[in-house]
C-alpha cells in the first residue's frame, strides 16, 4: 500500500490509494509500505523516478545508497524498529527526492512515520515540500535514537547496580548472573543496531548538506541539517561509549561468575585436604597385621578417633588462621 500527504491548508492531508488507483497531483510525500509492482509502476510514473526494489535497498555500499539519477536525489538509510520489544530489527529505508516532492519507501513501520505523519496532519506550513517533510522525518528519527539511548544508559545503570551489589544467597547469585547476562546481550544487541542506524544517518544527513545548493534548501534549513549532523555525530559517540560500558559490564560479571566457580572448588579442595589425614590414620589400623602393639590397647580404638578428629580439625583450623576460608 502508499499514502499521499496532499496541503490542505495550514496541514497535510493524509490520502489512502487503493489498489490500482492514480496519484494525486498536488501530494508532495508519497509513503510507500511494502509496495507492489504495480504500485512501484504507478508512483514512477507519477514522479518520473525509478523506485528502487528491496534487494537494491539492503545492500551497504555508499555508492548504491546515496546517489543521484535523473536529477532524483536517492538517499537510504538503516532505521531501527521494534526498539520497545525483545526483538529490535534494523530495516532499510530508501528516501528520494524529485521536483520537490519527497517518496519514501519501506518495509517496516518505524516510529518517527507515525510521529511526523501525525504533526503535520495537525500543523503543516503551506509552502511545505517535500525537502521539508524529510527534514522532519530526519529530525524525528534521530530524536528516537536518542530516546532509545537514554532508555539504554538508564538500563544499564540498572544492570552495573545489579552487578556490584552484595548478595547472600549462593542460589539466588546463580540466578542473578544468569538474567545479568540475559540482561547485558539484550542492551548490547539494541546498542549495536542503534550505532548502526546512527551511522547510516550520519551519511545520509552529510550527502543532503553536500546537495543543499543544488536542493535550493533555504537558509534555515541547511541550519537545521548542519545542527543534525552535529546531533548525529554526539550520538554515535555516547553510542560507542554505551558499548564499551556494556563490555566492561560483560567482563565484570564474567569476572564474578569465575570467582564463584573458583568458591566452589576451593571448598572441594579444603574437603579433600581436611578428610586425607583420617582417612589415612583409618588406613593404617585397617590393616590388621599381627604385630600391631594398638590391638591390644584397650584404649586404642577411642584414641584413633580422637586422632582422626584432631588431624581434621588442625588443617581447617589452620586454613581459618590463614584467612583461606
Amino acid at each position: 500500500m502508499f499514502v499521499a500527504f496532499l496541503p490542505r491548508g495550514n496541514s497535510l492531508e493524509r490520502v489512502p490509494i487503493p489498489e490500482g488507483g492514480s496519484v494525486p497531483a498536488g501530494a508532495i510525500w508519497l509513503d510507500l509500505v511494502s509496495p507492489t509492482i504495480e504500485e512501484d509502476r504507478a508512483v514512477e510514473a507519477a514522479v518520473g523516478v525509478g523506485v528502487p526494489t528491496r534487494e537494491e535497498m539492503a545492500e551497504i555500499e555508499p555508492s548504491s545508497r546515496l546517489y543521484i539519477e535523473n536529477n532524483a536525489r536517492y538517499m537510504t538509510a538503516t532505521l531501527i524498529c521494534h526498539a520497545d520489544s525483545e526483538r529490535p530489527a534494523t530495516t532499510a529505508i530508501t528516501f528520494i527526492l524529485a521536483s520537490g516532492r519527497l517518496v519514501t519507501v519501506r518495509y517496516e513501520d518505524p516510529r518517527p512515520f507515525a510521529i511526523v505523519g501525525a504533526k503535520l496532519g495537525r500543523v503543516c506550513p503551506p509552502t511545505a515540500t517535500g525537502e521539508s517533510v524529510l527534514i522532519d522525518l530526519l529530525d524525528a528519527i534521530i530524536d528516537r535514537a536518542a530516546d532509545i539511548l537514554e532508555r539504554i544508559a538508564a538500563e544499564v545503570d540498572l544492570v552495573s547496580r545489579r552487578i556490584f551489589e552484595r548478595r547472600t544467597a549462593r542460589s539466588d547469585q546463580r540466578q542473578s548472573y544468569q538474567a545479568i547476562l540475559r540482561a547485558i546481550g539484550r542492551k548490547g544487541d539494541l546498542t549495536s543496531k542503534v550505532r548502526e542506524s546512527l551511522v547510516s544517518i550520519g551519511r545520509l544527513v552529510l550527502f543532503l548538506a553536500n546537495e543543499a545548493e543544488g536542493l535550493k534548501l533555504q537558509k534555515d534549513q541547511r541550519t537545521l541539517v548542519q545542527s543534525m549532523a552535529r546531533d548525529v555525530a554526539s550520538l554515535t559517540d555516547h553510542a560507542s561509549f554505551l558499548a564499551h560500558k556494556i563490555q566492561f559490564l560483560l567482563e565484570a560479571t564474567l569476572g564474578m561468575v569465575t570467582l564463584e566457580q573458583n568458591n566452589v572448588i576451593k571448598i572441594f579442595s579444603v574437603a579433600a585436604v581436611v578428610l586425607l589425614p583420617p582417612t589415612m590414620i583409618a588406613s593404617i589400623y585397617g590393616m590388621n597385621f599381627k604385630h600391631m602393639p594398638e590391638l591390644d590397647w584397650t584404649l586404642g580404638y577411642p584414641m584413633a578417633l580422637l586422632l582422626m578428629l584432631a588431624s581434621a580439625v588442625l588443617p581447617y583450623t589452620f586454613f581459618k588462621w590463614k584467612r583461606w576460608l
